[in-house]
Parts: structure tokens; sequence; C-alpha cells
């Protein structure tokens, strides 16, 4: 089961995905709730996924579109918390050349606030 929570820390929206984020069921919705974000004047945006279990290549891609849509409007986006084997993929996948990684929460916002 795939869960999604979105919160805001100051004027950073924060948006956590814990579960599976894999072709089919939630991804579609979780997709659209970011890019609602985005269309709706987010411009720093982090994406948290400590509780992230697996992915796969539908879930990159949609992380790497959202990136995609977030640079097209001139704001940034982060993913934070990535670890085990989801870490490892985004490693393989050389996801840091598309978006900033981070280590948790708290490097993530305060590198969107230096900016």
């Amino acid at each position: 089961m795939t869960e999604s929570v979105t919160r805001k820390i100051g004027d950073i929206d924060v948006v956590e995905i814990a579960g599976r984020l894999d072709f089919g069921g939630a991804l579609a919705s979780i997709e659209k709730s970011i890019l609602d974000l985005i269309e709706q004047g987010s411009r720093k945006l982090v994406i948290h996924v400590p509780g992230l279990n697996s992915i796969d290549s539908a879930g990159i891609g949609m992380l790497m579109a959202c990136s995609g849509q977030m640079e097209q409007k001139h704001g940034r986006l982060r993913i934070a918390g990535a670890h085990g084997g989801v870490a490892r993929t985004f490693e393989v996948i050389h996801l840091d050349r598309v978006t900033p990684l981070d280590a948790d929460l708290d490097a993530a916002c305060r590198a969107l606030e230096a900016s």
C-alpha cells in the first residue's frame, strides 16, 4: 500500500511518500497531487521518502517528470530520506543528476532556504 501526505514547512511544500511507488495503484494520484502543487505555485518542494520501501521504473519516471515540471516553472525540487534498496536504485540510475538527493528532510529544507 502506498501513502502520501502533503504539508508545509514555511514556504516549502513537503510530500511524504511511504510504501511502494510502482506502476498502477496510487502512482497516478501521487503524481497528480505533486503536479497540482507545482501548478498552484509551489516553487520549493521536497519529496520525502524515508518510508518508501520499493520503487520501479514508473515511480522513477514520475519523480523525473515532476522534477522537470518544477524546473520549467523555475522552482526547485529535492528528494530526501531515501534508504536501503531505494537509495541504491537512485545511485545506480544517477538520479542525483536530475534532482538533488538529501539524507534527510532537514538537509533538504536547509538547501532550499539557502537560495
